[in-house]
Parts: C-alpha cells; sequence; structure tokens
C-alpha cells in the first residue's frame, strides 16, 4: 500500500549561508509540516517527510534515499522542488525529506561536529540516525543501501553524512553545495557526486572566502577513494546549457567520483537533462550502483 504524507507549504527561500554562529536557541517561526512524522530527539521534536513507492514489498530490503533541503528550506515544498517521488516509484527505493531546526527564523542543517561551522548546536547526525532506526523498525530497509544527497546547505549536510557518519551511508550527492569540513573520520571508499552551476552566485564553483571551490572538494573524495587522477571527460548541450561530465573511476573498492558542471549554471537543483536525466536521476543512477561495501 503507498503511504503518502503530502503537506501543506508556505512561503520560503532555498539560499544557502554560512553564518557559522553557535547558539543553542531554536523558534519555531520557520513553520512546520503538517502530516510530517516526528520523533523527538536530543529535546527537540523533528520532522521527517516519508514516502513509500507504489512497488515496495515488506518482503524485500529496500534502498532508501535521504534529500536534504536548503538553508531556509521546508521539507514540503523542498519535496515538490526537488521531488523524486516518481523516481522512487519507478526504481523501488524509500525516499525521505527530513526537516532542519529552526534558528532566527531559518531552517538549516549543522555540516559538522559542534564548532564554528555549525549554525547551532542541534544535534542533526544523532536525529538522523534516530530517523533511519525509526524507519527501520516499520519498513523492510537495506542499511547496505542508504544514500543521502541534498541541495545547498542540504548538500553541506550529505558531505557531513559522509565525514561523520560513514557507517549510515552508502554514497552521498551534492546539487549546488560545497564541504564545509575536510577531516572527518570516513570509514569506508564512498562514492561521490557533485552537482554545481559556474554561474552559483551563492556558493561559487571557484570558491570563496567562506566556501571551498568545487575542485578542492572532488580532489579530497579522489584522493580519499585512490581513484584515478585523470579523469574522462564528456560534454552535451542542450536544455539551455552545456553541461561537462568528469568521471574518476577505479577507486578503493571500484568507487567512482562523479562531477557534473553546469556551465553557466545557477544556484538551483537542476532540471536540465544530461542524457536525457535530471538531477534527481543522475544521482539515482549513480549512487544506487553503490552499498556501503562498493561496487555491486
Amino acid at each position: 500500500m503507498k503511504n503518502i504524507w503530502i503537506i501543506a507549504i508556505t512561503s520560503v527561500c532555498f539560499i544557502a549561508s554560512c553564518n557559522k554562529e553557535i547558539s543553542s536557541k531554536e523558534d519555531d517561526s520557520c513553520g512546520s509540516n503538517s502530516g510530517a512524522l516526528t520523533i523527538t530527539h536530543d529535546g527537540l521534536v523533528r520532522e521527517y517527510l516519508l514516502y513509500i513507492p507504489t512497488s515496495y514489498n515488506s518482503s524485500n530490503a529496500t534502498p532508501l534515499v535521504m534529500n536534504f533541503h536548503g538553508f531556509g528550506g521546508l521539507a514540503s515544498e523542498y519535496m515538490d522542488y526537488a521531488d523524486m517521488r516518481s523516481l522512487a516509484d519507478a526504481e523501488n527505493f524509500i525516499l525521505v525529506y527530513p526537516q532542519g531546526t529552526c534558528l532566527n527564523g531559518s531552517s538549516h542543517w549543522n555540516t559538522s561536529l559542534l564548532g564554528g561551522d555549525n549554525k547551532s548546536t542541534a544535534d542533526d547526525f544523532g536525529f538522523v540516525e534516530a530517523m533511519l532506526s525509526q524507519i527501520s523498525l516499520e519498513y523492510n530497509v537495506d542499511s547496505e543501501r542508504i544514500y543521502a544527497c541534498g541541495y545547498s546547505n542540504g548538500g553541506m549536510f550529505a558531505y557531513g553524512l559522509a565525514n561523520y557518519k560513514s557507517e549510515l551511508v552508502a554514497g552521498v550527492a551534492s546539487v549546488s553545495g560545497t564541504m564545509l569540513d575536510f577531516d572527518g573520520p570516513t570509514t569506508h571508499p564512498m562514492p561521490v557526486i557533485h552537482l554545481h552551476g559556474t554561474s552559483d552566485g551563492v556558493i561559487p564553483y571557484n570558491g570563496s572566502s567562506d566556501y571551498s571551490s568545487a575542485q578542492a572538494v572532488l580532489d579530497h573524495w579522489i584522493n580519499f577513494n585512490n581513484t584515478v587522477t585523470s579523469p574522462t571527460v564528456n560534454s552535451e548541450t542542450g536544455s539551455g546549457l552545456t553541461i561537462e561530465h568528469y568521471l574518476y573511476d577505479s577507486g578503493d573498492s571500484s568507487v567512482s567520483v562523479e562531477h557534473y558542471k553546469y556551465v553557466g549554471g545557477d544556484h538551483v537543483w537542476f532540471t536540465n537533462t544530461y542524457s536525457s536525466q535530471n538531477a534527481g536521476q543522475l544521482i539515482w543512477n549513480f549512487l544506487s550502483k553503490y552499498d556501503i561495501n562498493g561496487l555491486m
């Protein structure tokens, strides 16, 4: 039986920020997701939207994809903006849109351990672990095929999970995001796919005083995974942009690092297609090749 939680929407922006402010003060001015599932973790009631595909069969262990909204985002609106529900139906994976906590009127994800790169003291890593445990009590989740993706601040958080909770995720994807920490205790080769526009005015493609460049992030995972350092490069022009694809393969456990460079692309979740695949499809087709042990 299909289980869907669809939410009323309030106006929200999807702009990333890194205001590096540490505070324990939380407020509820960001709005909430009507009908969301909840869990109490670290003294806070946390929300998430859960989508169970029409093809779900409780007899079979099923992959799970978490998709994290950007700074200021509301999970219900982000679910429509970066909608992977039809893909979940077609490919049979459980889909989760978690909700970040609210600080000074803006929802956010803390991408690092407690310290200067975080926006609050909310334990987002612990929340994700508790959320996955709760979902796994009700559904037959394949614990070796749990993936994290996200947009902007949500993409940063996917990298945070790869750094600090790698035992939970088999691979990660970032759209219009970057990585803030480069020294997490990642415990296994980590497949990574990074999508970024060269005209991103929020998280610049070539980096800034606040953010690492797309190439610096790629280089970290290329080195960590011991992939080739000279990529296979292809490009395609269509749907309004030239998109360049960089493949760094032959890594440990046969993992790869892939990069889609949207020439002239903005700070968005991309709908432009490469080989007839939008961002969600590119992400799933890459991540689904791997379990936590590497290439399947």
